[in-house]
């Protein structure tokens, strides 16, 4: 049985200007109070008491807001009559620019091992001390060495999985030396045991539910450890055929009672995006792709950013094409913003689940 949600009351709205508002004001100063490094390269604000302009991560003590101004460039704040910050140097390559390259060399040494490399080894590659090198590689890739090496290897092991004749061969050729070692956290990853997943999810339990929201419907399907997938569109049933083509062999279950409380969750995550959302997830995928998704959950309500600089910022500029088609495969709306991603000119790219959907949802977030 499917359970409904009461249906929230909608809201009126506006169409919103073909051109979303890139990062406001608003924005910029709320990433110089967190001393955000996600937005070093894209600003630069200058103090008018020092005379000196700054990255957005400086650990320069703050300014007060009325003697800070924003730049778009290091050239723009020079022009102004501004000097480079002593301490944070802003018109000096930043830790991205320096290593992006090593990192990558780093990454595909751990993804290329049998065996997860040794960090000091990892640091010894790249020349940099094991410290720098930790701190660096988590500042790039937005995980630590052995975070992206736990998150490459459960890829292999769905990988193996869907195509080996056995767990047990899927478990060796993906890397473990043990089934022990294997199997003392395959479910939390998986969201069920490995011969479920192997057949596609036979039998695995996962609850769900249809609500009402202002977007139109919204289906919140979870596993036992978390949100699977959130949906928006204009048919219930057809966003019940998706979770089927989904999860082809997964025992879904109509949401009970309990369930009401998930599906508010997500429906207050659709009405105000700027809240947050505190429930677990059950987010799968390649390790690249969750390296995308985690970067989409940085970035901050109220802006946007770029397939381009999204790349950029994982150290893999010419992944454009790559992390476009990982926003596509998420399956978290909202919650996962995809949504705060729009093509260079600033204009909106697709989004799965209607552009209408995210002109409505950017213009929300829009709102001081």
């Amino acid at each position: 049985m499917m359970l409904i949600a009461p249906p929230m009351q909608k809201t009126r709205t506006t169409p919103l200007a073909n051109r979303p508002a890139r990062l406001t004001d608003a924005a910029r100063w709320s990433a110089v109070k967190a001393r955000d490094a996600s937005f070093d390269g894209k600003f630069y604000y200058s103090v008018l008491t020092t005379g000196v302009y700054c990255r957005p991560s400086c650990s320069a003590r703050i300014a007060k807001r009325e003697n800070v101004a924003f730049h778009a460039s290091c050239a723009e704040a020079e022009r102004a009559g501004f000097r480079p910050c002593k301490r944070c140097k802003p018109n000096e390559s930043s830790l991205r620019d320096q290593y992006a390259a090593k990192i990558l060399d780093a990454c595909r040494r751990i993804e290329q091992s049998d065996e997860p490399p040794k960090l000091d080894e990892l640091a010894q590659a790249t020349g940099l001390s094991t410290y720098h090198f930790h701190r660096v590689f988590k500042t790039i890739v937005g995980l630590t060495p052995k975070a992206y090496a736990v998150a490459h290897r459960q890829n292999r092991v769905r990988e193996n999985l869907a195509r080996s004749s056995s767990v047990t061969y899927a478990i060796y050729a993906s890397g473990f030396n043990s089934s022990g070692r294997f199997y003392e956290n395959s479910a939390d990853f998986l969201g069920m045991t490995p011969t479920d997943f192997r057949v596609g999810g036979s039998n695995a339990e996962m609850r769900f539910a249809v609500g009402e929201c202002s977007l139109g419907s919204i289906l919140v399907a979870a596993s036992s450890k978390g949100i699977t997938a959130i949906f928006l569109g204009d048919d219930p049933d057809t966003l019940v055929r998706n979770l089927q083509d989904r999860f082809p062999k997964a025992n879904l279950i109509g949401g009970d009672s309990a369930f009401e409380a998930i599906v508010a969750a997500a429906v207050s995550a659709v009405e105000t995006p700027d809240q947050g959302f505190n429930l677990p997830l059950d987010v799968r995928g390649t390790a690249f792709q969750h390296r995308v998704w985690q970067a989409l959950r940085e970035i901050p309500s109220g802006t946007t950013t770029t397939y381009t600089e999204i790349a950029e910022r994982l150290g893999m500029p010419k992944a454009v094409r790559a992390v476009a088609n990982a926003c596509g495969a998420n399956k978290i709306a909202v919650v996962i913003p995809c949504h705060r991603v729009v093509r260079n000119d600033g204009s909106l790219s697709g989004y799965r689940w209607g552009v209408e959907r995210k002109r409505e949802l950017l213009k929300r977030e829009s709102k001081p």
